[in-house]
């Protein structure tokens, strides 16, 4: 295949990482977690107990802050912080973050560099409708807001008392709102993007659906 990007959109839960990377592993490309950004820039300012109400400050960090991507690890300045960014803490405040303009403009700006040097697949809210508008495979997955609820539930373990699914299932509603009525960039369905609900299914079925359509649209 010649050089070429895919979009993949959707709201918090519904696959789009683990699809990504599964892709990008089958097909060799680059994997760009776009939403791994953001949460790695949320990170550095709850670490330094910056306010994330302060505008100047936030600017002030971001421009003083460098996050990249290695051997399918993600650095945040020059430190892996795979781990530290998927917590719950960090799940609850990124969409805040992501709503500033300053913020979204610089890391869309680093994820349009890495997509003109090679074939990547990159996921996260508006890739499809703004990052990569022309990417040549688009699509948007979603699924119910129960089923959603439900994995994170698993991810953060079903015996954790401190996160329970109805808890859970209301953090990913909160999330929904904001990124979906955010003044910048926010999660709409492109209309040249293919629409797939992972609800009841697994993670092998949506990847296949993908890379079916793929070579479908390919010939």
């Amino acid at each position: 295949m010649k050089h070429f990007s895919i979009a993949i959109d959707g709201p918090a839960g519904a696959g789009k990482s683990t699809v990504a990377k599964i892709i990008a592993d089958k097909l060799n490309i680059n994997y760009i977690d776009t939403g791994a950004m953001y949460r790695a820039f949320t990170l550095k300012l709850i670490s330094k107990n910056i306010n994330l109400d302060d505008l100047e400050c936030i600017i002030h960090t971001l421009n003083n802050t460098s996050i990249d991507f290695k051997d399918n690890h993600i650095f945040l300045d020059g430190v892996i912080v795979d781990e530290e960014i998927r917590d719950n803490n960090i799940s609850n405040n990124v969409s805040k973050i992501a709503t500033i303009k300053q913020v979204r403009e610089r890391l869309v700006e680093l994820q349009r560099d890495i997509a003109k040097n090679s074939s990547s697949i990159m996921d996260g809210r508006d890739i499809g409708s703004t990052v990569l508008k022309n990417a040549e495979y688009k699509f948007f997955l979603t699924a119910s807001v129960e089923e959603r609820a439900h994995r994170r539930h698993i991810d953060l373990g079903v015996d954790n008392p401190d996160f329970s699914l109805e808890s859970v299932k209301k953090d990913i509603e909160a999330r929904d709102k904001i990124d979906t009525t955010r003044e910048i960039s926010p999660l709409i369905q492109s209309e040249d993007a293919i629409v797939i609900d992972t609800t009841g299914e697994c993670i092998e079925e949506t990847v296949e659906r993908i890379l079916k359509t793929i070579k479908e649209l390919n010939k």
